[in-house]
């Protein structure tokens, strides 16, 4: 577990930037990926809701421009590639829909054995953010609602229980708000096992916020996209905690 030691369980708070594959045309993810790279960003996440076949060209190019780690975030078995470093092997513990919780996780297992990827495990839980978000949409389960801290809380301290090596709070792609403070400081508060947050992330004070409030690892993406700029204020803002 060479990644989850040296990123995941190193001490300070980190921060990923997400490419999603099929939203960003070579230029704009070129852009992306250097202003990480000299950003100092902690890693790449690359994957997203729709399905796409994009995700090997789209980590060559991330390797062409940056040397940074790039950990799979896959929305389905089509975005699995061994160019990555490493996959958040997502669980939808928030759901109930048994393809997101083992199904799909089962048909890529025989692969990601016999692949070089590290897998790191995810209890994914999705809070509502203010509307239909593609994760919603696309995994047909409902988010839990941003209010009931209670139920938030001991989804994520079931997943520890279950084995699950990170937490990863999603408010979603889109969300007009992101993931409540209180819900983030509850489950860390609660749980031993690397925090992830992410989406809705839109301006440095609300990171400052999500990072105040417990998270070990922050996620943007969809801000950064005509916005490279973003990408070195949000790192300072994160490693400054």
């Amino acid at each position: 577990m060479v990644l989850y030691k040296s990123i995941f369980k190193r001490k300070g708070k980190k921060i990923a930037v997400l490419i999603d594959p099929g939203k960003l045309s070579v230029n704009s993810l070129k852009k992306v990926v250097k202003a990480s790279q000299s950003g100092n960003v902690d890693f790449f996440l690359a994957g997203g809701s729709i399905i796409s076949q994009n995700i090997d060209f789209t980590i060559d190019v991330i390797r062409d421009n940056s040397d940074l780690p790039v950990v799979l975030f896959p929305g389905s078995i089509y975005q699995l590639s061994e160019k990555a470093d490493a996959i958040l092997l997502l669980s939808l513990i928030s759901g109930r829909n048994p393809d997101f919780l083992i199904g799909n996780h089962v048909i890529a297992a025989p692969f990601l054995k016999k692949s070089s990827l590290e897998v790191i495990s995810s209890g994914y839980i999705l809070i509502d953010g203010g509307n239909k978000t593609s994760v919603e949409y696309m995994s047909n389960t409902k988010p839990v609602p941003s209010d009931k801290s209670d139920i938030v809380t001991a989804t994520a301290i079931a997943g520890e229980m279950l084995g699950l090596s990170s937490i990863y709070l999603e408010a979603g792609s889109g969300a007009k708000f992101p993931v409540k403070e209180n819900l983030i400081s509850d489950v860390k508060r609660n749980t031993d096992i690397p925090l992830i947050v992410g989406g809705g992330i839109r301006d440095t004070e609300t990171l400052e916020r999500i990072c105040r409030a417990g998270a070990d690892i922050t996620v943007a993406g969809t801000v950064f996209e005509n916005n490279v700029e973003l990408i070195r204020r949000f790192s300072d803002i994160v490693h400054g905690f």
